[in-house]
């Protein structure tokens, strides 16, 4: 049996893979939404699939170093349900976060021209984080909470199963389509808290050109949210036979 790198060694695996899922998920937000960028208006389809791509590279790019949780929903997840040590649970989850900061740093340098071509405010927070198509505060929660539930219960469930080697971190990201597809209209379906909080700081803290405000009375929910809907998944996973 392959032996299994250490914590540390797991961690940076977790800072590179959240880094690619990131960078490339926030871009395929900026191409969407930026003015004069090729990409601009292809729509909610384009995102989702390119969400799910970034996540398969994400999973693809670090998995040689540990389990490529990328989310700390997921790392919560699967502590849960006794597939991974609670002592490494805090330090992924500071990795995943520094991985997604600098992911959302790159997206900013790499369309660096566009900020300033781009008048709404709104679309350049979009680029970085999440927001609801509708603010409700609670029906907003319970989206996150239903995504993320679907994504760690799944994650679980495919532990049980065998696929081609190989092969999961395809799985993995149709499986992130699937979720933006059908559930991901309603808040932009963050499902993972270091997805959208770190790069939503890197939006606060970055000087980019019109910018608004942060929405930080929101920024709860895709934290929150994804963390009770991956507790319940774990539990779902845990109570079955």
């Amino acid at each position: 049996m392959k032996e299994m790198n250490s914590i540390p060694v797991q961690a940076l695996g977790e800072f590179i893979g959240t880094f690619i899922l990131v960078l490339l998920g926030d871009g395929v937000c900026a191409g969407v939404n930026l003015t004069k960028s090729k990409a601009n208006n292809s729509g909610w389809v384009v995102i989702s699939l390119g969400w799910g791509f970034a996540v398969t590279m994400g999973i693809y790019t670090s998995a040689f170093l540990g389990p490529a949780h990328l989310n700390p929903a997921v790392t919560i997840g699967m502590a849960l349900a006794n597939k991974f040590p609670w002592s490494g649970v805090l330090l992924f989850i500071i990795a995943q976060m520094l991985g997604a900061f600098l992911g959302a740093l790159l997206v900013w340098v790499h369309y660096l021209p566009h900020w300033q071509a781009t008048k709404d405010k709104e679309l350049i927070l979009g680029t970085f984080a999440t927001g609801p198509a509708i603010r409700n505060y609670f029906a907003n929660f319970m989206s996150e909470v239903i995504g993320t539930f679907v994504l760690v219960f799944s994650l679980l469930a495919f532990t049980r199963g065998q696929f081609t080697a190989g092969l999961t971190p395809v799985i993995v990201g149709i499986l992130i389509i699937a979720i933006g597809l059908s559930l991901g209209g309603t808040t932009g379906y963050a499902i993972n808290p270091a997805r959208d909080l770190a790069p939503r700081l890197a939006h606060a803290l970055l000087p980019i050109k019109n910018k608004g405000g942060s929405d930080w009375k929101y920024s709860w929910v895709p934290v929150l949210g994804p963390v009770v809907g991956g507790i319940l998944g774990a539990v779902l996973f845990i109570i079955l036979p």
